[in-house]
């Protein structure tokens, strides 16, 4: 079965010969610099970079069997906030501070932490615009991947989420307070990041619609213990926004939408069924009560699961015949009758060992024999 068929069964609910397979066909099912060079040694490929797609080692993709291509990116967009300080040091066009840490890139010093909504009204806003040939490029990379017929090409989402925007541009612990208490203030930043998220939806999706399958969304709603806000307080603040965004997508691309929550998010998941989501990722097996059987139960016939393969825990820690083990239970439990795509639990990190990959990879090659 080819790679298009066999995701086109998967989102049919329909038997296929393998779930579809995915490390590194997506931004969010990712393996950082590190982990790949591990692996090319491990494979006796050196560690020397070859061509990369996405930003994986194309040679890796295609050792994988990874049924899917990524085009597009999360749009830097243009504005006057954007300053770098060092290479270990700048501030985005959102006004937002990054600082690199432990090697690994840290928010600080929310600029909206004291807002109130005239302060939200006079901020300086990125420019909701997509550079002319920065679109060009990811038009014809989807152009050539659509004509190849090869594989299945997902979208990267081009704009960030309501949520962990108010949460990064005011801080976590004051907009999640602003949630419960400033309805104002919360509905005026959410009307303005919808209006931006719209404006480039409208660019991005109306360019690549034509040769795309899939598009990817970010927005994490949940911690490891539940979710982030209750059923109730996000249908009031998040959902009516969250689902305009995804009507306007899946209008313009003619695609599925597959939304990213880390964290323990099932008392959310009907809300985001009723949104438009077709697909659910990371399934963070680790988080409470995301267990796959029940997932599999609660939720199979109205979701497709995208990841599930933990690499918070598992994947890290397990002996190579424990993973192929847990990879037999994965494709058994959501892989019944289709509605499943195997995939990393997020991005995969160095301190995952490179045979235990192997052992995956290798398993899901003989998932038929």
């Amino acid at each position: 079965m080819d790679s298009r068929t066999r995701f086109q069964r998967t989102m049919a609910h329909l038997p296929v010969d393998r779930p579809p397979f995915d490390i590194g066909g997506t931004d969010l099912t990712f393996m950082n610099d590190r982990c790949q060079q591990q692996l090319l040694q491990t494979l006796g490929l050196g560690s020397d970079e070859s061509e990369k797609t996405g930003g994986i080692d194309a040679r890796l993709l295609e050792w994988s069997g990874t049924d899917f291509r990524k085009v597009g990116a999360t749009i830097d967009l243009p504005g006057s906030n954007a300053k770098r300080r060092s290479d270990t040091d700048f501030t985005d066009s959102w006004g937002i501070r990054h600082v690199l840490r432990d090697g690994h890139w840290q928010m600080v010093d929310p600029p909206l932490k004291n807002a109130g909504c005239r302060e939200l009204r006079s901020y300086t806003w990125p420019e909701a615009r997509i550079d002319d040939e920065e679109l060009a490029r990811y038009v014809a990379a989807a152009q050539e991947l659509h004509a190849a017929n090869e594989y299945v090409v997902v979208a990267t989402h081009p704009v960030l989420g309501v949520l962990e925007l108010g949460c990064w541009l005011c801080g976590y612990d004051t907009f999640l307070m602003k949630l419960l208490g400033e309805p104002d203030f919360v509905t005026t930043f959410a009307d303005i990041i919808l209006g931006i998220q719209l404006q480039v939806t409208e660019q991005y999706y109306k360019a690549l619609g034509p040769y795309i399958d899939v598009t990817t969304s970010g927005d994490d709603f949940g911690m490891q213990t539940g979710p982030l806000l209750s059923p109730d307080l996000f249908d009031r603040t998040v959902k009516p926004y969250f689902a305009e965004r995804i009507r306007r997508t899946k209008e313009l691309g003619q695609c599925y939408y597959f939304h990213h929550s880390c964290g323990s998010i099932v008392p959310l998941i009907p809300s985001l069924i009723d949104c438009g989501v077709d697909i659910l990722n990371p399934i963070q097996t680790s988080a409470a009560q995301m267990d796959p059987v029940q997932l599999k139960a609660q939720f199979g016939r109205d979701l497709v699961f995208w990841g599930a393969v933990d690499v918070q825990q598992f994947l890290r820690t397990a002996a190579p015949e424990e993973v192929r083990e847990g990879v037999r239970r994965l494709c058994r439990v959501l892989g019944a009758d289709g509605g499943y795509v195997m995939a990393p639990g997020h991005n995969i990190q160095e301190d995952v060992p490179p045979e235990n990959i192997v052992a995956w990879v290798e398993t899901m090659g003989s998932i038929n024999e």
